[in-house]
């Protein structure tokens, strides 16, 4: 990822490192605050500014925490040690999925060829079916342009792209699945201070194949709206999706408090990366730490005779 040359001399403010890294402006305060980094210095406003070499060492603890490692056994590193490590993890994750698919794609990204990586998710879609599509391509390709990313192979509206037609695409195949009477239904969203949306989508196309009545609401909802949303569409699951940038402790907080909200027979779900680093128990919170479980944890809900309201 490049940065422009003003950028480089004057540093980058809290807002822009959170658009160019994907942590938020909470995590950022709290890893200074804790860790001692980032140490940015104060403009004459008193504002943060952050240097280049700083966001490049926070994009690289951000593409490992998203394969699972936790935030406090990488920050001690130095940027050349977490690179050398994110490659490593890279290696493997990018043996799931196919390497002329992922150089193609990367190709289109850096061409800028939108119609052309529009038609290759489509043509991808329609022949895996929109489940195996989820789980077989789309959970490693993300990996392989966040990898890239991270590399500075690609540029922040590159990632954007990418996003976007991949959103487009799953869009219209689960659109295109008549809309269930049945149950169970379920709502889909995160908390406020996770604004990544793609989870959401990504379990939607799970779940729709799977005859569940999908509500989502898309990211950043407040607590109390989804305890609202919940009754006012008579669901039985309440779906929340987490990146791994999530503060764990503030993530279970809020996860107990929304569960005290919810009626009793409302199952509350919990997924995404973040929620690999849970350790302490979340009583009438199942969590859901890959893509591959939402479906499992479906037909646990279904086996049990989930309770339904009345």
């Amino acid at each position: 990822m490049s940065l422009t040359v003003e950028s480089q001399a004057l540093g980058l403010n809290i807002s822009a490192v959170e658009r160019e890294t994907g942590l938020s402006k909470d995590v950022l305060r709290m890893w200074e605050r804790r860790y001692g980094f980032p140490k940015p210095r104060r403009d004459e406003n008193a504002e943060r500014q952050y240097s280049v070499a700083e966001v490049a060492k926070l994009r690289a603890i951000k593409r490992l925490m998203d394969v699972g490692m936790r935030p406090g056994k990488l920050i001690g590193l130095s940027a050349d040690e977490l690179n050398v490590l994110a490659d490593t993890r890279a290696g493997a994750a990018r043996e799931a999925v196919a390497p002329a698919l992922e150089r193609d794609v990367l190709t289109l990204l850096r061409g800028h060829d939108a119609t052309a990586l529009q038609h290759t998710l489509a043509n991808l879609l329609m022949r895996q079916g929109l489940q195996r599509f989820v789980l077989d391509t789309v959970s490693p390709l993300n990996r392989a342009v966040g990898d890239a990313w991270m590399r500075g192979e690609l540029q922040v509206f590159e990632e954007h792209l990418y996003t976007e037609q991949l959103q487009v695409a799953l869009r219209t195949a689960i659109n295109a699945f008549p809309r269930q009477a049945g149950l169970p239904r379920a709502l889909l969203t995160t908390f406020p201070s996770e604004q990544h949306g793609l989870g959401l989508l990504m379990v939607e196309a799970l779940l729709v194949p799977e005859g569940v009545q999908c509500i989502s609401l898309g990211p950043q909802t407040p607590l109390d709206d989804i305890r609202r949303a919940a009754i006012a569409h008579k669901v039985q699951i309440v779906a929340l999706s987490f990146s791994a940038a999530f503060p764990v402790r503030q993530a279970g907080d809020a996860l107990l408090n929304l569960r005290r909200q919810l009626p009793a027979h409302v199952s509350l779900w919990a997924g995404g990366e973040m929620t690999r680093r849970v350790r302490k128990s979340l009583p009438g919170v199942a969590l859901i730490p890959d893509l591959a479980a939402a479906t499992n944890a479906l037909r646990v809900w279904r086996a049990q005779g989930a309770a339904q309201p009345a």
